[in-house]
């Protein structure tokens, strides 16, 4: 039998969040070590309001945090339709023309504050998405009040902003100019910075508990080329906490959990980033995704990271809402392989998991589903599978990590300690034998009712295809 294991250690040492960031074996990270062993639903497209009359639902799923989709006010577009895709799209949420709570894909200020207090009750954090990077393709749906608050129109976007990067892997392009052709915000303008971070404040002053940064490896880093307009590429240092802009600084008067989407490739400053904010493991997500569509783990590397940052540092998916809508590289793996592929990501000692909310009706054949803006997603993020495996990670925190692989590479076991252990299959229904931490014994499965034995360190039973397993002591 083929046995590979990997020992992560969960000891950190308790700091303040932006004075002082929390350290695990030297690695600091910036994440508040109360939210590293949670998990966030990623509430894609749902309304404040259908959030709201979900929250019940999500806590008892075993979410500690909700992400929505960006609050501010957005572009409308000719059709001023609410379909995810066709008249009215799911990116429209992403071209900001104001920076103002509320917007008509998501509902109004009043909604989102109804929204939080309803979190509050369940003790779950609400996160929004945040994209200070960009405005709508059409700058002529900016507004008077933005254009005028950042100085006007010629102080609002970088020297070459209009201009689409040619070299991502160029990083005064990367950050100074159009990513995906949306023009790109100086955002090291003191002016923006100020009516921006107004706007932040506001959203916590309304219950938010943190932040997800679109695009954030294409905002400077210190170190990064400045543009012709930018004395410093202090962003990061505003948006933080660290610096104040204008009198006005970041309200930290409780912890923030503050993210960036990183996507990682060539010369990407990963650890620079992560003295800021905690990051996207996106190279861990595609190895991943290579595993269940190969539907065998043979022949990936799961064990690492593939990030230079430290592991709790890192947010983890099976998926994104960019892999899933961009160019659909996710969209043909099932609700199934989703499933499994959580049960990993959730039941691992690091990494704090997102899971995305698919449409409501959609499936490997029909991306879009019922196609509708608002709505709830489908039932997947409260199917009894992903259920177990966040409740396994409640009850598994401070236990190390062990995994292992059955001989033939269908099989995959996160054990925790002696306390307990998930089992994934990849492979047809069968008996399975893989070696495990647990103590000799009995055991039932949280979700299946599955029986399983283990002696002499050897953990057998039988395993439907592509399925996950919860084992823990009693």
């Amino acid at each position: 039998m083929k046995i590979r294991k990997v020992f992560i250690a969960a000891l950190s040492v308790l700091s303040g969040l932006f004075s002082c960031p929390l350290s695990v074996f030297g690695q600091q990270t910036t994440l508040p070590k109360d939210k590293q062993n949670g998990a966030i639903l990623h509430a894609f497209c749902w309304s404040f309001q259908t959030i709201k009359d979900n929250m019940k639902q999500i806590a008892d799923a075993g979410f500690t945090m909700v992400q929505t989709s960006p609050a501010n006010k957005c572009f409308v577009g000719d059709d001023g339709g609410l379909e995810i895709f066709g008249k009215g799209k799911w990116y429209y949420h992403y071209q900001p023309v104001e920076w103002t709570i509320g917007n008509y894909q998501l509902g109004t200020k009043a909604d989102f504050i109804a929204m939080t207090a309803e979190a509050r009750k369940y003790g779950i954090t609400v996160l929004v998405d945040v994209l200070p990077n960009h405005t709508a393709f059409d700058t002529t749906a900016v507004s008077q009040q933005f254009i005028d608050a950042v100085g006007g129109h010629d102080q609002l976007y970088h020297a070459n902003g209009l201009k689409p990067i040619e070299d991502y892997n160029d990083r005064l392009q990367c950050t100074t100019q159009g990513v995906g052709g949306l023009p790109d915000v100086n955002t090291e303008n003191p002016l923006f910075q100020y009516y921006y971070m107004k706007y932040v404040n506001e959203l916590i002053a309304c219950g938010a508990g943190g932040f997800r940064y679109d695009t954030a490896k294409h905002i400077g880093l210190p170190s990064d080329p400045k543009d012709e307009k930018s004395p410093r590429n202090n962003f990061w240092e505003v948006a933080t906490g660290r610096e104040a802009v204008n009198g006005l600084r970041l309200d930290t008067s409780k912890e923030l959990f503050i993210y960036g989407e990183v996507l990682q490739g060539k010369d990407v400053k990963e650890k620079e980033y992560s003295k800021y904010i905690g990051l996207t493991a996106s190279n861990y997500g595609g190895e991943l995704r290579k595993a269940l569509e190969n539907r065998s783990f043979t022949g990936v590397d799961l064990e690492s990271w593939h990030h230079p940052a430290n592991p709790k540092q890192l947010i983890t998916w099976v998926e994104s809402h960019d892999t899933y809508c961009n160019a659909g590289e996710s969209a043909g793996l099932t609700d199934a392989q989703i499933r499994c592929g959580w049960a990993i990501v959730a039941a691992r000692a690091s990494g704090v998991p997102l899971f995305l909310s698919r449409p409501a009706g959609s499936s490997p054949e029909n991306r879009w589903g019922n196609n509708q803006i608002g709505p709830r997603g489908n039932d997947n993020f409260f199917h009894p599978e992903v259920v177990a495996a966040n409740k396994f990670r409640q009850h598994m925190i401070g236990e190390k990590e062990t995994l292992y692989y059955s001989a033939d590479g269908k099989v995959m076991e996160v054990a925790r300690g002696k306390k307990g252990a998930a089992l994934i299959n990849l492979g047809e229904a069968g008996d399975i034998s893989i070696k495990t931490c647990l103590p000799d014994g009995s055991y039932t499965d949280a979700v299946h009712k599955a029986p399983f034995t283990v002696q002499k360190g050897v953990l057998k039973g039988h395993a439907d295809g592509m399925s996950s397993y919860i084992l823990e002591v009693q």
